[in-house]
């Protein structure tokens, strides 16, 4: 496989809820990870309260953002002591009262697993009642402990509001590393698109879901991304604060399959390539904090596509 081929696509998560459905207890609930929810493909941002999974290891949403952002709309009550909450749209209707564990769906009864809560000033329900309520598809994704709701048409950074722009003020740093500055016909790019971390998931020639840093147990860092690939996956690039480029290839043995077509891969934050390739002898002194920008090697044939790195250093 070319060093520079970059394979990610989008996979389909492992779990639809039916009636009975239950989130797994195991990788979900041992996780400290937050739960994001999105919706058609795009997470929903919550200001203040945040989904969580409760003791029964279901997860619960505040309902009245997730309703409003499927265009439904939410009512309160409070009658003979009790909080009654309404939800409707154009095909549905959804009545609960807090402290429950029943709704009434379009006139039917339907039982959930746990109660309905009032938490933080916000109304939490069990996330099948979304599904059922309101007439969505609804998974959950366990690796990355994401929440689908809707269609799962991951948009290209392009069509996401993100305008390519000049490539001038990075030109220079991004040809100390002189392979990255052609596309795949050899031609030299001349646009870059910045997005941010918040961004993710976006397709760049395929999809990208996750970028974050991790620590191995023995002190080792990486940056691992969460890809849909057949073998492994294609180069990245750190814009270091230092106005140059650092290669990254992934480290194919530590490379982890999720068993559902994607596979966790990670990259090195440091590298003895620096010294070999471009003279750098302190090498190892290279650290998370020093990138500026995560950079996608061959991941368009128009623009490179680049990351803000959200750790990085003042």
């Amino acid at each position: 496989m070319s060093m520079k081929k970059w394979m990610l696509s989008l996979t389909a998560v492992t779990l639809l809820w039916g009636a009975t459905s239950t989130i797994p207890t195991t990788e979900a609930a041992s996780s400290t990870k937050p739960i994001e929810v999105l919706l058609n493909a795009k997470k929903i941002q919550f200001p203040d309260a945040k989904p969580f999974q409760d003791s029964n290891d279901y997860v619960m949403v505040p309902i009245r953002f997730v309703s409003e952002a499927l265009g439904a709309k939410v009512g309160w009550e409070k009658t003979g002591g009790q909080l009654a909450v309404s939800i409707k749209n154009d095909a549905h209707a959804v009545n609960m009262t807090v402290g429950q564990n029943t709704a009434t769906v379009d006139g039917q009864t339907k039982t959930y697993e746990t109660k309905i809560i009032l938490k933080q000033n916000r109304t939490f329900v069990p996330l099948r009642l979304v599904s059922e309520g309101l007439g969505q598809t609804v998974e959950w994704d366990k690796v990355s402990r994401w929440v689908w709701i809707g269609k799962k048409e991951i948009a290209a950074l392009e069509d996401t509001g993100h305008q390519a722009v000049s490539i001038e003020p990075y030109k220079k740093a991004i040809n100390t590393t002189r392979s990255l500055i052609n596309n795949v016909v050899g031609k030299p790019y001349d646009k870059v698109v910045i997005f941010k971390q918040s961004d993710l998931p976006i397709k760049l020639l395929h999809d990208v879901y996750t970028v974050e840093p991790y620590t191995s147990p023995k002190g080792v860092p990486y940056l691992k991304m969460r890809v849909k690939t057949k073998s492994t996956a294609g180069s990245i690039f750190y814009l270091t604060k230092n106005k140059d480029t650092r290669l990254r290839y992934p480290m194919d043995d530590l490379m982890q399959d999720n068993g559902d077509g994607t596979k966790i891969v990670y990259y090195p934050i440091y590298s003895s390539g620096d010294e070999l390739f471009q003279g750098i002898k302190n090498y190892k002194s290279f650290k998370l904090s020093d990138i500026e920008y995560i950079g996608f090697d061959l991941a368009s044939q128009d623009y490179i596509p680049m990351m803000v790195n959200p750790w990085k250093g003042n």
